[in-house]
């Protein structure tokens, strides 16, 4: 039986590590997803080089995370998981850069606005819906998510692996609905890459 890992992390760099080591771990890159907050601009896309290296006309960063393309199929082991990155505009979230199934699941959601297409997707996935809100207002506010779909058998292992420097989702959904929040508003206002910053200290100042 498939089961679902979500975790969610303070910065990139720490789901960066985590996704290369759940490939290291032995998990296919088809079923790791990444989500990351972009509204500082940490991730610009290179507009003016193509990479296509399936010559069909379309840019394979593009390409990998509007259909869930492994994290390691686009453009080679040396980028690691930025491979297959692009670009979304998530209501209530702002840019994002994401790839994986996650962002599969919820691409026909993401063509118009992705929100409540990754919240559906976490709970389709087994994740609760209040976490699911948790997740991706931890996203809007400068982190970084990743799920693994792992075998029931496996899912003690890979949890480990997850567990190394994510966020306790519990105890941030407090602080966040101790601070005044219920549920992610995809109606809400994107933070200012400022807040994202200030934020981002406050929660890694108390973890």
């Amino acid at each position: 039986m498939t089961v679902t890992i979500s975790r969610l992390y303070d910065t990139y760099g720490e789901g960066e590590r985590a996704v290369r080591d759940l490939e290291s771990a032995g998990l296919s890159s088809s079923d790791i997803s990444i989500v990351a907050n972009n509204a500082d601009g940490w991730y610009q896309a290179d507009r003016t080089h193509r990479v296509d290296r399936d010559h069909d006309g379309v840019d394979d960063r593009a390409e990998g995370a509007a259909k869930g393309a492994g994290i390691g199929a686009g453009l080679g082991g040396a980028v690691g998981a930025l491979t297959g990155l692009g670009l979304l505009a998530i209501p209530g979230v702002g840019p994002v850069v994401a790839a994986g199934w996650l962002v599969a699941t919820a691409a026909g959601a993401a063509a118009g606005g992705a929100t409540g297409g990754i919240i559906g997707a976490l709970s389709q996935a087994g994740v609760s819906k209040e976490e699911a809100h948790v997740y991706v207002e931890g996203v809007r506010r400068g982190g970084t998510l990743v799920t693994a779909r792992v075998q029931d058998a496996d899912r003690t292992r890979y949890a480990a692996i997850l567990d190394r420097s994510s966020v306790n989702i519990t105890d941030r959904g407090a602080a966040f609905r101790k601070a005044g929040w219920n549920s992610f508003d995809e109606k809400a206002m994107p933070i200012s890459s400022e807040e994202m910053r200030k934020s981002r200290e406050q929660y890694m100042t108390r973890s």
